[in-house]
């Protein structure tokens, strides 16, 4: 739908900033990605189903495939009398492509490497980050912007133009859509990412959180199953609105600790702090060419560029490496990974610039859409830097991470990494390394509307 939406106005006092990102039918983008003529079409992603075959169940449907009556959970079987396969509809006299779908096997593997591209993203747009799931997080942005209004534009806030820069870094370096709400707490927050899919965001602002969630159906709000739906229904209560002017007393007596939650949650009330899961796995950035090209030295300058913003990333985070990668998408779409382990974790910017150029010296005569660095195997503790000596040697011998041709290995995995024959849309314009950054001014609060 991409169309933004804002409720409320701002009120005085200081409110967190809360961002819920929802990668909209995540296992279907991610197909599309790999196959980009499916856009717009419908797509079933089945668990346990084989091209062909009638088994399995539905993981995923996109909203093409939804307007057939497809949905998650659906036998396959049953899913295909609402929507046959393209090619059952070729076979049969009486069929239609057009009213026909695209079912494709779960790809886990591939899924989790799309998932780690936007959540690193993720990271690196916020403080704190918590990963629900997959395709579904939190983050904390207090720190990065405001509530307060855009100064050329009363009716919009920094929250929602930091929000859309995070969509469309996400659009831009991944190329998967994805919904975000913002609101100053996190069930609000959840809610408002559900309010306007696929490709939406929703901004509830402080003053107004109470009157969003009003309208709402009571199994809407955050933590509100269908049985609890029905349990409330069967006492009149039927909206938010409705569950926010209970009687606090009846809720906690009809459903404990939980009716109290509920109540509150309806009221807009949720001081729950967005805790991290974790520390990022790997860093890295990408860039585009306009067009593909095979000129040596403009593929050297962007990794230079790109290994330089790498590193300065890796630093500001306290954060030391034991691994350098690259990635290199060449026509049409394919992925290529290559990687180099060092003898132990490092913070040396000169190295990871040597090490990408070493890797990307294999593609030399290769026309490349799109180029990245990354570092993995991070380290964030204060223990001393590793000695390279040897590093040289070692590399001249093949061994302990040397160059291209020898010691490459997954950043991820650990395995030997070829072409992945990973297919994505490369981005139809040369992006610089500094349009990828951090919003100008770091970690204080932007006063920069990044639409």
């Amino acid at each position: 739908m991409n169309d933004d939406r804002l409720f409320g106005a701002p009120d005085e006092a200081q409110e967190r900033v809360v961002f819920h990102v929802d990668m909209d039918c995540f296992y279907a983008s991610c197909e599309r990605l790999r196959e980009p003529t499916l856009a717009g079409k419908p797509v079933v992603v089945g668990m346990g189903y084989e091209d062909g075959e009638n088994h399995g169940a539905v993981a995923t449907a996109s909203y093409e495939a939804r307007e057939y009556g497809v949905d998650s959970a659906q036998p396959i079987s049953q899913a295909l009398e609402a929507l046959p396969r393209v090619q059952d509809a070729r076979e049969d006299p009486e069929g239609s492509i057009h009213e026909a779908g695209y079912y494709r096997t779960v790809d886990l593997e591939f899924y989790q490497e799309v998932a780690a591209d936007v959540k690193e993203i993720l990271h690196d747009c916020a403080d704190t980050v918590r990963e629900v799931s997959v395709d579904e997080a939190y983050l904390d942005v207090t720190e990065r912007t405001a509530w307060d209004a855009v100064p050329d534009d009363p009716e919009r806030t920094l929250a929602e133009g930091y929000a859309r820069h995070v969509k469309q870094r996400i659009a831009r370096e991944v190329g998967v859509p994805a919904s975000v709400g913002v609101a100053p707490n996190m069930s609000t927050a959840k809610v408002a990412s559900d309010h306007d899919k696929p490709d939406g965001l929703v901004v509830v602002r402080p003053g107004a959180v109470r009157s969003f969630l009003a309208p709402i159906p009571v199994d809407d709000v955050h933590g509100v199953g269908p049985v609890t739906a029905r349990e409330l229904a069967s006492m009149g209560v039927e909206t938010a609105g409705d569950l926010a002017d209970a009687d606090p007393r009846e809720l906690q007596e009809r459903f404990g600790e939980r009716g109290r939650e509920f109540h509150e949650r309806a009221r807009g009330r949720d001081d729950r702090e967005v805790t991290p899961t974790g520390l990022p796995k790997s860093l890295s950035r990408e860039s585009a060419f306009t067009d593909p090209t095979d000129d040596e030295e403009r593929k050297r300058e962007k990794v230079r560029a790109l290994a330089g913003d790498v590193a300065e990333r890796a630093r500001s985070r306290g954060a030391m490496y034991r691994t350098i990668g690259i990635k290199v998408v060449t026509p049409p779409y394919d992925v290529n990974t290559r990687a180099s382990s060092l003898p132990g974790p490092v913070d040396d910017p000169d190295l990871v610039a040597d090490v990408a150029l070493d890797l990307l010296a294999e593609f030399d005569e290769d026309a490349v859409r799109k180029l990245g660095v990354r570092v993995s195997k991070l380290s964030f503790d204060d223990a001393d830097q590793s000695s390279l000596d040897g590093w040289g040697e070692a590399r001249a011998d093949g061994e302990g991470g040397g160059g291209a041709a020898d010691a490459r290995e997954s950043s991820e995995h650990g395995a030997p990494t070829e072409s992945t024959g990973r297919s994505e849309s490369a981005e139809p314009t040369e992006s610089a390394p500094t349009d990828e950054r951090r919003p100008p001014g770091g970690g204080q609060r932007s006063l920069v509307d990044f639409d």
